[in-house]
């Protein structure tokens, strides 16, 4: 049976996860409703699409706070364990937010932001696995999908076996969540960075 330090942890990093950075920075900016423009997404990339680095890096930013943010607090006060479900639970929220009828962002930044809280070793390579990919593929969606699947990997032979297996979870989410990005990827017409729009079209 879960304890209720447990259950409080899960509940802290679900409300912290699903508040939607993205669509309040947007709309307080002036750019209206972020799920109307670009992907229809919430998270710091579609925000870019707005024409503001400065909101989308904001938007990064309190997307990977909310996660480490939960965490932290989970860890000052039950333990271990719990800080690794309230970052679990940050994430889902960021992706499944109750008040958009579940449809939230991918979820990259917050994993990255639960990564910071829990383990900076795992972060460090989960920060070089994306880089290394995003250099490699030129293209966003892919790093997010690769660092998923390999940090797993990583993180057991490091030795966190528990966090290896909450990103295993939290990896399942974020390729669910790039769905679409994988079909596009297959059919070759998924953005790549820094190429041209008609690139992008091809």
């Amino acid at each position: 049976m879960m304890g209720s330090e447990n259950i409080i942890a899960l509940v802290l990093g679900y409300t912290l996860g699903s508040i939607p950075f993205g669509l309040l920075i947007a709309h307080f900016a002036g750019h209206g409703d972020i799920r109307n423009i670009g992907s229809g997404n919430i998270g710091a990339t579609n925000v870019l699409r707005t024409g503001s680095k400065k909101l989308a890096i904001f938007t990064l930013g309190l997307d990977m706070a909310k996660a480490s943010v939960a965490a932290l607090i989970a860890a000052h006060f039950f333990g271990f364990i719990p800080s690794l479900l309230a970052g679990g639970a940050a994430l889902f929220g960021h992706c499944y937010p109750v008040w958009l009828k579940f449809k939230g962002g991918k979820g990259v930044a917050t994993y990255f932001g639960v990564l910071m809280a829990i383990s900076w070793m795992v972060c460090l390579v989960a920060a070089v696995i994306w880089i290394a990919s995003a250099l490699l593929t030129r293209i966003v969606s892919l790093s997010g999908i690769i660092t998923s699947i390999a940090v797993p990997v990583a993180a057991y032979f490091l030795g966190y076996e528990k966090v290896s297996l909450l990103c295993v979870a939290l990896g399942a989410i974020i390729i669910l969540r790039h769905k679409e990005n994988i079909g596009r990827i297959l059919a070759k017409t998924e953005p790549k960075l820094g190429a041209k729009k008609n690139e992008n079209k091809s």
